[in-house]
């Protein structure tokens, strides 16, 4: 009733039609008082109800950030259209059709043909506690490459689930050899290796080749965390014997954070079929979302609602990653990163990890001048650029900036941006202190 009368008002009122517009507007409000009081009657009989929160009555507040830390990376148009596409129903027909495109395409960025790949509900943090949750029983070893946040993280999520963890330990900025993963593999016989690719709290990007097969020699799956790193370095997880492999969303695929991919090869499959014991996680359990992601032969079955508009975006932002192809979006990030060196370097700054063939193009860290403060200068960015560049997580923390080259945001231009923010920032924080 009130929409005839709104919409009698945006298109002009003609005199004849007030009476009928003032009896429905009457109407409305009837109702209004209607309900209104019979609402008081209910709560009366139900109890007090406290005022609604009046910061939603306000718009929200959307600053237009170039986001180059790392991440989530800014999302392209094309991406955010789809997050206002209309709801489908999670196991509607069309929105399983997307969900089989996006299989697809993650199959495409990993590298595999592997039959069991879907895509967790839930962020990197999710994908990692899958992949833990359903490869390692109580009791069982893992070991665990520590050379930053993310293998301390899964340490932390396997002791938590009774595994028995074994820990590779070296510094944030440095990766591990084909040598001391076989000492550990000896000495310790786990079942399982987890290792990160991209690891953005140092800035390393772990050389997996032959790694794989190594794990296998001593009878052990091998699980890569590639949150900070697909699409942005190569990854060839068939060829490479990667057992387990996971990503974001948010990072080079330039979608929102919600939805994970993750993939698993036969051994793993294998693995998670025969377990002595069941799957701790009821939501994690890749035993059901195999079948709800149309990976088994099997109807699809109701396991939880998949969050359609991320899945939308998701679809998308893999779309954009074939549509580019994954030798140029390395290709891509490789020059970004390269043009970003010179140019801090430049500007009289050093990178923390100094070996070129191992440097993250998509997480570069950057050491702090003993001038100045890290915090200082990310702020100068972002109240005057509107840039974001974070700072040092651990060990870390205060002693490097991190910044992102990922995805939609891997361009000469945010680079130059970045630096130009960076340069000035550091002679208006070296001038105040002066």
């Amino acid at each position: 009733m009130l929409s005839s009368v709104l919409g009698s008002i945006g298109r002009g009122i003609n005199i004849q039609s007030l009476p009928a517009l003032r009896k429905d507007a009457n109407h409305f409000l009837c109702q209004h008082r209607r309900l209104k009081k019979l609402g008081s009657i209910w709560v009366a009989a139900m109890g007090t109800v406290s005022p609604p929160p009046v910061e939603l009555f306000k718009p929200m507040n959307f600053p237009l950030k170039t986001l180059m830390g790392p991440g989530p990376s800014n999302c392209p148009p094309r991406v955010l259209n789809a997050c206002s596409l209309p709801i489908l129903g999670h196991l509607h027909p069309e929105f399983v059709q997307i969900m089989d495109e996006v299989k697809a395409g993650v199959q495409y960025a990993f590298q595999t043909k592997n039959e069991w790949t879907v895509c967790i509900s839930g962020t990197g943090h999710a994908a990692m506690e899958a992949a833990c949750v359903n490869i390692l029983e109580p009791g069982e070893t893992v070991m665990v490459g520590v050379n930053g946040l993310w293998g301390q993280r899964f340490s932390d999520m396997a002791d938590r689930n009774r595994v028995k963890v074994e820990k590779l330990t070296k510094p944030m900025g440095t990766v591990f050899t084909l040598e001391e993963v076989e000492q550990g593999l000896k000495k310790h016989k786990p079942v399982a290796f987890f290792l990160a690719q991209g690891e953005s709290s140092g800035s390393t990007s772990q050389p997996l080749e032959k790694m794989g097969q190594l794990c296998h020699k001593y009878n052990c799956l091998f699980i890569v965390d590639s949150v900070a790193a697909v699409g942005g370095v190569p990854l060839f997880m068939d060829e490479w014997e990667i057992d387990v492999v996971y990503t974001g969303a948010q990072k080079v695929l330039s979608a929102p954070p919600g939805v994970s991919p993750i993939s698993f090869s036969q051994r793993a499959k294998e693995k998670v079929v025969n377990r002595k014991t069941r799957i701790p996680s009821f939501y994690f359990d890749m035993n059901e979302l195999a079948n709800y992601w149309g990976c088994d032969d099997g109807p699809r079955r109701y396991h939880h609602t998949g969050p359609i508009s991320s899945v939308y975006a998701i679809r998308e932002g893999l779309a954009r990653l074939a549509e580019v192809g994954l030798e140029s979006s390395w290709a891509q990030h490789k020059m970004c990163a390269e043009m970003l060196h010179e140019g801090l370097e430049k500007l009289g700054l050093k990178l923390l990890v100094e070996d070129k063939d191992i440097r993250l193009p998509c997480v570069n860290a950057v050491l702090v001048p003993s001038d100045v403060n890290w915090k200082d200068v990310s702020d100068y960015a972002m109240k005057n650029y509107r840039v974001e560049i974070s700072g040092g997580l651990g060990a870390l923390a205060g002693k490097i900036w991190r910044i992102g080259i990922m995805g939609h945001n891997a361009t000469p231009d945010n680079v130059n941006l970045v630096l130009r923010a960076i340069g000035e920032g550091l002679q208006h924080c070296r001038g105040k202190s002066s």
